[in-house]
């Protein structure tokens, strides 16, 4: 996928910008205690060895060679996981991932290292 700077992911309906939820980030730990698989949740990417939700808003994370998100704030999950499986809103409080802004575009692919950028 393109992640675009400023803006988000090339050919999302997110995609605009100065948005602050350019991109969702999901820990796999959290899909896979949920039994859930990646995009289930539709989230962008799901990163391991990661503790997103401890992060603070103005984190960086590198993903891949080039791409750097900013943590903007964490995703509230909504109704709409209910779909998925009845409770499933209340079972992804404080762990549905977190938002962020794309400051540095690049062309990232699945297995890309996701690291927090110093």
């Amino acid at each position: 996928m393109n992640l675009i700077a400023g803006h988000g992911i090339e050919g999302d309906r997110h995609a605009k910008p100065n948005a602050r939820n350019q991109v969702l980030l999901i820990e796999i730990e959290t899909l896979d205690d949920l039994n859930l698989a990646p995009g289930d949740i539709r989230e962008n990417i799901a990163t391991s060895g990661i503790n997103l939700m401890s992060l603070q808003e103005g984190a960086r994370l590198r993903i891949g060679s080039e791409a750097e998100v900013v943590i903007s704030h964490p995703c509230d999950p909504c109704h709409k996981m209910n779909t998925l499986r009845p409770g499933l809103e209340s079972q992804l409080l404080g762990r549905r991932g977190m938002l962020g802004i794309i400051d540095k575009g690049g062309v990232v692919v699945e297995g890309d290292p996701v690291t927090i950028a110093i």
